[in-house]
């Protein structure tokens, strides 16, 4: 019995830097701040999703009407998220056939479901915000994050186009901050470029913030419900719990001096 304990325990204590290393994604990346209780930007990042990612990727362990925990009604699931499907209970399957996508891109697309487990979201909102123009690339772009990623910039009508600077070895030249420094060659519908010639993507950070947003809460959709229960049992064990034990302890030993 105690062997099988400390198996048990010492089982939970390497699950822990495990969940830490497959929660950073196994990278240094920007930290990026996202709230599962906002439903305005949780129903942004859904239709971001379905507008633009369900194309390849499904999500296979999402179901549509699931949405509603978000607070879309059926119908405005039905008439603005499904395309792929007319039954608001099935899941979230791509429009691509997977052999063609196989053809087409050299691998089949992941499924998104649990990614922002696996990865993280600081990793997703990086890859979101790595995408450059590089010709030598069978899609014309790359990543950052994911070098030779085989998946396009399929946001970048929405970021704009950038390519990065390549030293002699054909690394990325980084900025003083540690940021590659960019050259743009145009602006897209959530950036603009100011009269000293700076690019600012500030809208268009916080279109892939909702998106990660949506991602993080697809991989865990009960996350704020669980955290709420934790809570009522914190409250419950320091509300009732503790002074129970206190006073049980004191009236056991209260003839023992």
């Amino acid at each position: 019995m105690k062997k099988a304990l400390k198996n048990t325990i010492a089982a939970l204590l390497l699950a822990v830097p495990m969940s830490m290393a497959n929660a950073s994604g196994g990278g240094h990346y920007e930290h990026v701040e996202l709230n599962p209780r906002d439903q305005v930007s949780l129903q942004r990042g859904a239709q971001i999703f379905v507008n633009n990612c369900l194309s390849c990727h499904s999500a296979s362990m999402m179901r549509f009407n699931r949405l509603q925990d978000i607070g879309l009604t059926e119908d405005e699931i039905k008439n603005n998220l499904m395309f792929t499907t007319d039954k608001v209970g099935d899941v979230m399957q791509a429009h691509i056939k997977p052999a063609d996508a196989k053809k087409w891109f050299g691998n089949t697309p992941p499924d998104l479901t649990l990614i922002a487990r696996s990865r993280g979201s600081d990793y997703i909102y990086a890859y979101l915000r790595g995408f450059y123009k590089d010709p030598k690339t069978p899609t014309g772009w790359n990543n950052t994050v994911l070098p030779n990623a085989a998946m396009p910039h399929v946001l970048w009508e929405q970021e704009g186009v950038k390519s990065a600077k390549l030293d002699a070895d054909g690394k990325i030249v980084l900025k003083e901050d540690g940021t590659p420094d960019w050259t743009w060659e145009s602006t897209g519908k959530l950036s603009r470029k100011t009269k000293e010639g700076d690019v600012i993507t500030a809208d268009y950070d916080e279109y892939a913030r909702d998106l990660t947003n949506f991602m993080a809460y697809m991989a865990e959709p009960a996350q704020v419900q669980r955290k709420q229960i934790g809570y009522l049992v914190l409250l419950f064990l320091i509300a009732v719990m503790l002074p129970l034990a206190y006073f049980l302890k004191k009236e056991f030993w209260k003839d023992v001096h």
